[in-house]
């Protein structure tokens, strides 16, 4: 088989490695239209949980990792002149351009021809029996076949710097200047150099006047005026060490779904990495996926021979799966980095840390990595309000609830109708009442629901608490956050089903103040 690869990131490179090692037979040439030490941005961070299955196809990452990486277990946070720390979290990074090389060395050892400074479109790869996309977030094959993703453009904006400053780990800093929040993820990536991302919202980017750099004109130049403005704000966290560049220029972050991942007209065409879909970096490594991609692939070539159509369904079906979890993690974990400044306003920084590591998983998850830090948090809630979590009385307008989990009493349609003896209402009651909120399915529903709240706070309505039932996970606990933390109003999050793990971890974290489940 006549394999073409466009694209010579990791995801690329690795593949051309696995299937020359499955299938030495296979004719592989790698199209990569950048020279051979290019690379845009600064390091790649890969989690010790996700790697087992990469290890086990070729021992070239961890050999990357173990002879030119940096490894750490804490995960900190810092904000408001303190320092929190959550261990278990063992993840180690590298420089990229040190991992491109590598995976080249290893796909040339194989047999892959690697053909540098060399720019391929669809037309000029006849002749090959399979093409390999892996061409990145904007890859014009895929575009040019319209594979139908679907993207989603986040509100939040990021920016990709290095800084000579040498973090002990993941380092999560948070500074609000007189612009707005602004928030670094910071990993050391060699004995020299960090990865230093900056993130904010786009009414601060704004106010900053951080809006000014051409983002359309091509790779290479970076934004400088935001490089000196982030210097200067991040001079105290970074003991006044340099920002470092790399057509570091601001963007949103654009997250990648695509349902086929292949075509077998004009010609067999398959979407590896990032141009089929991408997760926010907050969760994982898009390099991890790319080269999961690449494993499957190679493998589902090898096992079903010349079957092509066979071998290319079996590769969505092995990989897919995992994609789709990692893109679910990520939606809340997104959601929270477009919210993080109001995070930062409303908690102390216990509260805060919490909030943000338990953003996609439960407190008991997150106890079986870090204990001490789980113990922690909840230590620091008993001090405050003397009781557990769940067991915490609440008062709210004269009304009272024993606990922090209450039963809600629904009418003969299965609506909310009260908690105890407060009546749930969608409109406004003359004696004391819980405003009913449904919250809605999609994310993009949010807007008009948020308007319709704050034209009743006007009113000067203020209910007993609100209650939010229904939507989804994520948008029962936006619609609990907006009027908690923007309106100050008590919330109840009304629940499908009793799950005391994640009630918990709501009134734990201060997403919502009672969790509900319909008796």
């Amino acid at each position: 088989m006549r394999i073409a690869v466009a694209g010579g990131g990791p995801g690329g490179l690795f593949f051309a490695t696995m299937i020359r090692r499955l299938d030495p037979a296979a004719e592989v040439t790698l199209f990569e239209r950048n020279r051979a030490d290019d690379t845009f941005g600064f390091g790649v961070v890969f989690s010790d949980r996700t790697l087992a299955g990469i290890h086990e196809a070729d021992p070239v990452l961890r050999e990357a990792l173990d002879e030119h990486g940096r490894h750490w277990d804490d995960i900190e946070v810092r904000l408001k002149g303190e320092r929190v720390r959550c261990g278990g979290n063992g993840m180690a990074a590298i420089v990229r351009r040190t991992l491109l090389a590598l995976l080249q060395d290893r796909a040339r050892h194989l047999g892959a021809d690697l053909r540098f400074s060399t720019e391929v479109t669809l037309d000029d790869l006849t002749g090959y029996d399979l093409v390999v996309a892996a061409d990145g977030t904007g890859s014009q094959i895929r575009d040019r076949l319209g594979f139908g993703s679907e993207v989603e453009t986040a509100g939040a904006k990021f920016i990709w710097f290095g800084t000579d400053h040498l973090f002990d780990g993941l380092t999560f800093l948070h500074e609000r200047g007189p612009h707005g929040v602004f928030a670094v993820h910071g990993y050391p990536i060699s004995d020299k150099a960090s990865t230093f991302i900056v993130e904010t919202d786009e009414a601060s980017w704004r106010r900053a006047g951080l809006d000014a750099f051409d983002v359309t004109q091509p790779p290479g130049p970076s934004d400088l005026v935001s490089k000196a403005y982030l210097e200067e704000l991040f001079a105290g966290q970074i003991d006044g060490k340099r920002l470092l560049t790399n057509n570091s220029r601001w963007g949103s972050f654009r997250t990648r779904r695509t349902k086929r991942w292949h075509t077998l007209t004009p010609r067999p065409v398959v979407l590896l990495g990032d141009a089929a879909h991408t997760a926010h970096f907050s969760v994982g490594s898009g390099t991890k996926m790319a080269m999961e991609d690449a494993v499957a692939l190679a493998r589902a070539l090898s096992e079903h021979g010349g079957d092509l159509p066979a071998a290319l369904e079996a590769y969505e079906s092995a990989a897919q799966p995992s994609v789709r979890q990692i893109q679910d993690a990520a939606r809340p974990s997104l959601s929270w980095w477009e919210h993080f400044g109001r995070y930062y306003d409303a908690f102390e920084p216990r509260q805060f840390a919490y909030h943000f590591l338990s953003r996609s998983i439960t407190d008991a998850r997150l106890a079986r990595r870090a204990p001490e830090f789980t113990q922690a948090s909840l230590h620091r809630w008993v001090e405050i309000h003397g009781a557990e979590p769940l067991r915490t009385p609440f008062e709210s307008g004269g009304w009272q609830a024993a606990s922090r989990l209450v039963d809600v009493v629904t009418d003969a349609g299965g609506t909310p109708a009260a908690v105890d003896d407060l009546p749930l209402s969608a409109i406004p009651a003359q004696e004391a009442w819980g405003l009913l909120v449904d919250a809605p399915d999609s994310e993009a529903e949010l807007p008009e629901l948020y308007a319709r709240l704050a034209d009743l706070v006007a009113t000067g309505e203020r209910p007993v608490l609100v209650a939010v039932a229904g939507g989804t996970p994520l948008t029962r606990t936006l619609v609990c956050e907006q009027a908690r933390l923007r309106h100050r109003l008590p919330t109840l999050m009304i629940e499908p089903a009793l799950d005391h793990d994640r009630a918990h971890t709501i009134v734990l974290s201060g997403r919502a103040d009672l969790v509900g489940v319909a008796a």
